[in-house]
């Protein structure tokens, strides 16, 4: 397994705001600036399924791995011959702040190839991503 990228975030925004931002799948061109759509097969949990279309790229089945409601969801994309995974975790801190990460990591047989392919393009965009998360987050105005 390899680590593609990495992005944290700090902010007095609830971790139930991201929650809901993410859940909400069809949203995700919003602020994720690499995807043209996604589509998921039924409520977010663990064991959903769906579709997403990143820019540029084929449409690529993935499957929500793991999901702890208010603390951590993983979803995987399934790419010939690799698993792109992605890892969101919320932490809330002390004082009303929260800590927001993304681990995203790639395996398998074929996971150089779609390194050479993704791995710089998703590094690259990651941080302004989840920045431009928060922003969502933040507009959608849950509160703790």
């Amino acid at each position: 397994m390899k680590t593609i990228a990495t992005a944290q975030i700090t902010t007095d925004v609830p971790g139930q705001a991201f929650f809901e931002r993410w859940a909400d799948m069809a949203t995700w061109p919003a602020w994720n600036t690499d995807t043209e759509w996604v589509r998921l097969d039924g409520p977010f949990r663990t064991g959903a399924t769906g579709i997403l279309k990143p820019k540029g790229g084929p449409a690529t089945r993935f499957v929500v791995t793991s999901l702890i409601p208010g603390r951590e969801f993983t979803d995987v994309s399934l790419l010939i011959g690799a698993k792109l995974t992605f890892q969101h975790r919320v932490t809330e801190e002390p004082g009303g702040r929260t800590t927001v990460s993304v681990h995203v990591t790639i395996a398998g047989p074929l996971a150089f190839l779609w390194n050479a392919v993704l791995g710089k393009g998703i590094a690259k965009s990651l941080g302004d991503d989840l920045s431009r998360l928060e922003a969502a987050a933040r507009a959608a105005g849950v509160t703790a």
